[in-house]
């Protein structure tokens, strides 16, 4: 992999780039991404053209730039966020309806819960989430249930690393967090109320795949009104059993390639997937070329 002169890869320049982008910035311009990404000028201009023509940036006609579709098609075929995604939205769907706030799923990526899905109500409390955002594990229900199954070695380097401090509840110490780990193990759910925003309230539980392990955290967002959190926990741990089940449903090991693959993980029609199967398998099959040929397609 190449380096440049200060001992950094060029990918890590290239993801640099890419990190200036967030939902608050979603254009910007030359010197805009210079500046984020900590890079002269005309290192900024060759490292953006070459993520342009690979497609990872666009420029736009007023010569700012922003995130390039391409993305988005390499993180769709990730199938560690793509099939729980899809397996486990119906049931988060569900929780939305009954809470009527935020219902989010997040899985763990380093420090931080990064949020897969996640569906709100216009009217419902503040809540810092967004559908590929991140939250500190340490400041959030999700991060609490994640963080519980990851092991002592991330608990240690993540109090090593320094607890942010959101408002006066959220936890800044070693002692106050692996305290709190241990309740939520116990209790088999997480909840934060107002460290992050005071009139706020996490509360999440595990998604458990096939092998026992915490794949995921599926939560609600509520108000913050010292009400019981059962009922919100009971119904967020059906949902969450319900997906565990899809789960492994789809990874079971007696399951066929088929039934691994794109059926695990895609929702679409039985006939759809078939059609898609047999593409993937041979894209010069007769068959479907001639199926092409009957829907309009190019052959």
């Amino acid at each position: 992999m190449a380096r440049g002169s200060a001992g950094e890869s060029v990918l890590h320049k290239h993801l640099r780039i890419l990190d200036a982008f967030d939902p608050w910035h979603p254009t910007l311009t030359l010197s805009e991404i210079a500046d984020a990404a900590g890079l002269a000028r005309s290192s900024a201009h060759r490292l953006v053209s070459e993520l342009e023509r690979e497609g990872l940036l666009e420029r736009l006609p007023d010569r700012s730039y922003r995130l390039g579709v391409r993305l988005w098609e390499f993180a769709s075929r990730t199938p560690g966020a793509l099939g729980l995604r899809e397996i486990a939205r119906p049931w988060l769907g569900a929780v939305h309806e009954r809470a009527r706030q935020h219902a989010q799923l997040g899985i763990r990526s380093g420090s931080d819960v990064l949020f897969i899905e996640r569906m709100s109500a216009r009217d419902a409390v503040l809540n810092a989430t967004l559908i590929g955002g991140r939250i500190p594990l340490h400041a959030s229900s999700s991060g609490l249930v994640l963080l519980a199954d990851a092991g002592e070695g991330v608990v240690d380097e993540l109090i090593a690393r320094g607890l942010r401090r959101y408002t006066d509840q959220t936890i800044t110490s070693g002692s106050r967090l692996r305290a709190e780990l241990r309740r939520v193990r116990a209790r088999g759910y997480a909840e934060l109320a107002g460290h992050i925003h005071e009139e706020s309230r996490g509360v999440a539980v595990p998604v458990r795949g096939p092998d026992g392990s915490v794949y995921a955290a599926m939560g609600v967002v509520v108000p913050n009104d010292g009400s019981s959190p059962q009922p919100i926990v009971e119904l967020l741990q059906r949902a969450a059993a319900g997906a565990a089940r899809e789960l492994a449903r789809a990874y079971r090991p007696d399951a066929d390639e088929g039934a691994r693959g794109l059926r695990a993980l895609m929702g679409a029609s039985t006939r759809s997937l078939e059609y898609l199967e047999r593409l993937a398998r041979d894209p010069h099959d007769p068959g479907m070329r001639d199926a092409r040929a009957s829907e309009g397609m190019p052959r």
